[in-house]
């Protein structure tokens, strides 16, 4: 999908001469079921798809090389150990990055998400293609009470993190990446792989100035629905990670606070027009890390 942006200032809008080209990123493990239908909504909006098989079992990765059999504009990538859910999103969007594309719709596997959502998200990433797009959920009584808490507490550290109230939510899969400085930060930072790094990656962008914006969008946890988040597992890595970053906030505190002061943001980049290829492995399109900071 390729959309026209108008330049008009320093907040993220890019020259009308510029085109951003927008792919499909779905980390999947185990998750088949409603993969044809999420697939279908997305190609249906001619937006290329790339499915990331984290390891899946037998049964459940014969029904994602099905849905990418025979059509062009989806890309299967498999992991041959499981990665974490984070680990599957990296592998994506790096090779989204590498075939050209600008930006990357993060949308989950399970059928959580409100696909009626994308053009707005993908409407405000036109508007602000320098800026990560996110989802902010808007529950219905059939979230756990358990997960609602836990939210609340990994908001109010990233408050805390970000020395700010605009990043709303870091736990929403939904969202549109900028590749140039997502990648870019992938390849120089070592980042979580698993249930925390939807958390980290957006909290390390925003230490970089790169502009969040949310919209609400409507998310579901279905009777029928699987999870894999690890309860003590994945609360013990959630933690640790907010131990890790308010470290790092307090040795960016004097950079923070002055560039909240001043309110400096980067300014946009070329972007690179999608070619076409069909599926790769995942050990083609690793990305190299160079460097943790902290």
């Amino acid at each position: 999908m390729s959309v026209c942006t108008d330049r008009t200032d320093s907040l993220g809008n890019t020259d009308s001469s510029d085109s951003t080209t927008i792919c499909a990123v779905i980390p999947s493990y185990n998750h088949s079921a409603k993969l044809v239908q999420i697939s279908a909504a997305l190609l249906a909006k001619n937006i290329t798809v790339f499915i990331v098989d984290d390891a899946s079992t037998a049964e459940h990765s014969t029904v994602l090389a099905e849905i990418s059999d025979g059509d062009d504009n989806i890309h299967l990538i498999s992991h041959q150990i499981n990665q974490g859910k984070g680990g599957a999103v990296i592998t994506g969007l790096m090779a989204a990055q590498k075939l050209g594309f600008s930006h990357a719709l993060q949308v989950d596997a399970d059928g959580q998400h409100d696909l009626n959502d994308i053009d707005a998200l993908l409407a405000l990433s036109a508007q602000y293609p320098l800026a990560l797009i996110s989802g902010k959920p808007v529950y219905d009584d059939s979230i756990p009470k358990g997960r609602l808490w836990g939210r609340s507490i990994t908001h109010f550290w990233v408050h805390i993190e970000t020395l700010s109230l605009k990043v709303k939510d870091t736990m929403c899969g939904f969202r549109v990446y900028p590749l140039a400085t997502s990648c870019q930060l992938i390849n120089q930072v070592s980042l979580g792989k698993r249930m925390d790094f939807d958390i980290e990656i957006m909290v390390r962008l925003f230490w970089r100035n790169v502009d969040i914006k949310f919209i609400p969008t409507k998310v579901d946890y279905p009777e029928d629905g699987q999870s894999h988040f690890r309860a003590l597992h994945d609360n013990v890595l959630i933690s640790w990670l907010h131990t890790r970053l308010v470290i790092g906030m307090l040795v960016r505190l004097p950079y923070l606070v002055m560039s909240r002061l001043f309110n400096s943001k980067p300014r946009s980049k070329s972007k690179p027009k999608a070619q076409t290829h069909k599926n790769q492995t995942a050990n083609k399109v690793e990305p190299g890390v160079t460097h943790d900071d902290n």
